[in-house]
């Protein structure tokens, strides 16, 4: 099963986005947004155990979910995102390279 990585455990209900995968967040409570080195050591640790076919789902600063997203196309040549949309997560997908 994919995981879902949240990118940040913000107190909101993701209980919808198990449809898509376990749960994963890469981040708990709050985070300096100026510590982007940090936060890309904290992201990458947690993203080892992440595949081609796992998600995103944004939330929190925007400057954690640019980090994460780079993350994960570097990890993978694609992005897979949730999108929370009127009142369910739609799943959007970016390739970034063709995969060998």
């Amino acid at each position: 099963m994919p995981n879902v990585f949240i990118v940040s455990n913000s107190g909101h209900d993701f209980s919808d986005a198990k449809k898509y995968g376990n749960l994963v967040f890469l981040s708990e409570g709050a985070m300096d947004r100026y510590q982007v080195n940090n936060m890309l050591r904290q992201f990458k640790e947690s993203m080892k155990i992440s595949t081609p076919n796992d998600f995103i789902l944004p939330c929190g600063l925007s400057v954690m979910n640019s980090i994460a997203c780079a993350t994960f196309v570097t990890l993978h040549g694609r992005l897979n995102l949730l999108l929370f949309k009127k009142g369910k997560y739609v799943e959007r997908n970016i390739i970034f390279k063709k995969e060998d």
